[in-house]
């Protein structure tokens, strides 16, 4: 493996410009961020209670009750911290800042005096810390706290929650390990892993670095940890969903089934999964693992060409919030968790730093122009945990296979890992634009900004512009006043069939080296790269293993996935039927997040031809007569925005003539 340097990216000196995504940066900042302080104080009328602030003044012995949520309910502070200090990046807010340091004093005088940080079992269960490690999630809720610690000191050079998270931390490499008295163990939900790695980027301190290599290696091993704590704890379990203990059984839900080097196919929970790969990812680049790498181009590979949606959703079933087999990709009880998208994300800017190939910005720019945008409602306070392909809903309350899917937005969740997911992955967006490496600067998204960013030995300003994604051009301007000699490598999209770029108005050739296009040169103030990626309207069809897209064909324009919603086309979406030769044209829809380009094309709805005597089949005779209508899409993370309705992302293609 070639190692190169890889240089964080200082969201201070980058400002997100984007006329579409900033719009969003905003919504979190003015609105989700404080709907999101209200939902963790119990504010929030008719909706399930969070309780999490009052579970740390309780650990805190700052008042007295008992403890109430989900055995992780710690996370959800952790990720609000997160996307709090990001968008402190973005734009300083003293009242915000006072509030988060009164809660990240909260988090510290809950910590005990030999680190330990978990208010369930301060407040539960005490003399059972660390005996659960396959269901009670104890080190995943130290990896986000971890990785909040991370956020706030980069954010306001403030090291009171990196304190807090590095005696965390210590804690736990005294309490894990190969040693004869530490536990030898590994977390049923990976996140310690990765969270360890950014506080090694920060810290320095190598012991982070080794334990989650120890953690990492030490999976899947026999004779199995979880069934040895098991037997250790009296057989007890906590979840009994698929039946006692299931989740200690099912080894293959947590990935613990085998070391994760003998591991060929992406299974399980697929948030556990791709929040495991991130943080291997990152270990295997900085302690140059060619194992490890293989790894995570093997298991990429399976998830990524088997079982990925059109939407960067992954997780195809709902038992277990998991993978099921390849090509196994139903539309209608897709689970498609939003937290799996957001883990994705982070997967892939992972190997975009180890690899620097375009196929995992490509996933990640679908993951983040689809299911992500699409698990929060354009008011920013509605949120999607669970991201279907259709919906059809006078069929989801009576038909229990469909008892995870809901087909509006829900306000809040009692489980509600996504919504603060959703707000920290867009307030530390800027993280995935650039990769600034020794070799070269990767521009992965085309996301408008303006950044100073490490180019070598030296630092590159720019400013990138344009309305993307629903415009072709993108301009990449050069603001250094000094000149700077390096590489500028510019993603080439998979669905762009043409890109062309000029350099201060002169057609430019570079080398395209694994789907970047290379530009090495002395850059100097004024230079002007214009990439024009024609926007076509592309037709996508599925494999033909997957039967769930056998005679369908779903619209896509630049990474933007489009849906059928009843809103436009009425009911009985099944119905309508897209000629194989009907030329989709763009409408511009209105000046909101929601509608910025439409299509329409002439199709075909099939109407019943007696439908008060309608029989449920008939011989010999087509009960439904094609008529003309025009169908109209609309961006997929834009729908149940105007109210409940049916959806539909994959369509029936008809041949012939409209």
């Amino acid at each position: 493996m070639t190692q190169h340097v890889v240089f964080d990216v200082d969201l201070h000196r980058l400002k997100i410009t984007d006329t579409f995504l900033g719009q969003y940066q905003r919504l979190v900042r003015d609105v989700v961020i404080p709907y999101q302080w209200d939902a963790l104080n119990d504010r929030i009328a008719d909706t399930e209670p969070s309780h999490a602030i009052e579970n740390f003044r309780i650990a805190a012995g700052q008042q007295a009750g008992e403890f109430y949520g989900m055995v992780f309910q710690d996370s959800d502070v952790a990720k609000w911290l997160e996307a709090v200090a990001w968008s402190l990046c973005q734009k300083p807010d003293a009242e915000l800042e006072h509030i988060a340091d009164g809660v990240i004093e909260l988090v510290a005088a809950a910590q005990c005096e030999d680190g330990y940080l978990n208010t369930w079992f301060t407040v539960k269960a005490p003399e059972q810390r660390w005996s659960n490690l396959a269901e009670c999630h104890e080190l995943y809720c130290a990896g986000h706290m971890i990785e909040a610690g991370v956020a706030f000191f980069q954010a306001t050079g403030k090291r009171r929650l990196l304190d807090v998270v590095c005696r965390l931390a210590d804690h736990i490499d005294h309490v894990f390990g190969p040693g004869e008295h530490q536990l030898q163990g590994y977390p049923g939900h990976p996140e310690i892993e990765l969270a360890l790695m950014r506080l090694f980027d920060v810290t320095q301190e190598p012991r982070y670095r080794e334990l989650t290599h120890f953690f990492v290696t030490q999976r899947g091993q026999s004779p199995h940890y979880y069934d040895e704590e098991y037997e250790k704890r009296g057989k007890t379990s906590y979840w009994n969903t698929y039946g006692p203990a299931w989740m200690v059984k099912d080894k293959a839900y947590s990935q613990a089934h085998l070391p994760l080097v003998e591991q060929n196919q992406a299974t399980g929970h697929a948030v556990r999964f791709v929040y495991l790969m991130t943080g291997v990812a990152h270990l295997a680049r900085l302690s140059e693992d060619e194992t490890l790498r293989q790894s995570c181009l093997r298991l990429w590979q399976d998830m990524a060409q088997r079982q990925m949606y059109i939407t960067g959703g992954i997780g195809s079933q709902s038992s277990g919030e998991a993978f099921s087999s390849d090509y196994d990709l139903p539309n209608d009880t897709v689970y498609a968790e939003s937290c799996a998208s957001i883990g994705l994300m982070m997967f892939a800017r992972r190997m975009v730093e180890m690899e620097a190939d375009s196929q995992y910005g490509d996933v990640m720019e679908r993951a983040l122009y689809n299911t992500v945008l699409g698990g929060m409602a354009l008011d920013g306070k509605h949120f999607f945990y669970v991201n279907p392909l259709e919906v059809q809903p006078k069929a989801v309350p009576f038909n229990h296979v469909y008892d995870h899917i809901k087909p509006v937005r829900q306000r809040w969740f009692g489980c509600a890992c996504c919504p603060p997911n959703i707000a920290r992955l867009l307030t530390s967006l800027g993280h995935y634009i650039y990769t600034p490496r020794s070799d070269a600067l990767y521009v992965n998204l085309y996301v408008g900004n303006e950044a100073e960013l490490v180019a070598g030995a030296v630092g590159l300003r720019l400013r990138l512009s344009g309305n993307y994604p629903w415009d072709e051009q993108v301009t990449l301007s050069v603001l250094s006043p000094e000149p700077v000699t390096h590489t500028l490598a510019l993603r080439l999209p998979d669905w762009c069939p043409s890109p062309s770029v000029t350099l201060n108005g002169q057609p430019v050739q570079g080398d395209v080296v694994r789907g970047y296009l290379h530009l090495q040169r002395t850059w100097r103030e004024g230079d002007t790269l214009c990439l024009t990626l024609p926007m076509p309207v592309r037709r996508v069809y599925g494999n033909p293993l997957v039967r769930h897209q056998a005679g369908k064909v779903a619209l896509q324009r630049g990474p933007v996935v489009y849906c059928l919603e009843e809103a436009d086309n009425g009911a009985q979406l099944h119905n309508l039927w897209l000629p194989e030769n009907a030329v989709p044209r763009l409408l511009n829809g209105t000046a909101s997040l929601a509608h910025k380009v439409l299509l329409q094309a002439e199709g075909l709805r099939y109407q019943a031809n007696q439908p008060e005597k309608q029989a449920l089949w008939r011989y010999d005779a087509h009960p439904a007569t094609p008529v003309p209508h025009t169908l109209t899409f609309i961006p997929w993370f834009a729908w149940a925005n105007r109210g409940e309705g049916e959806m539909r992302v994959w369509v029936n293609e008809a041949p012939g003539p409209a």
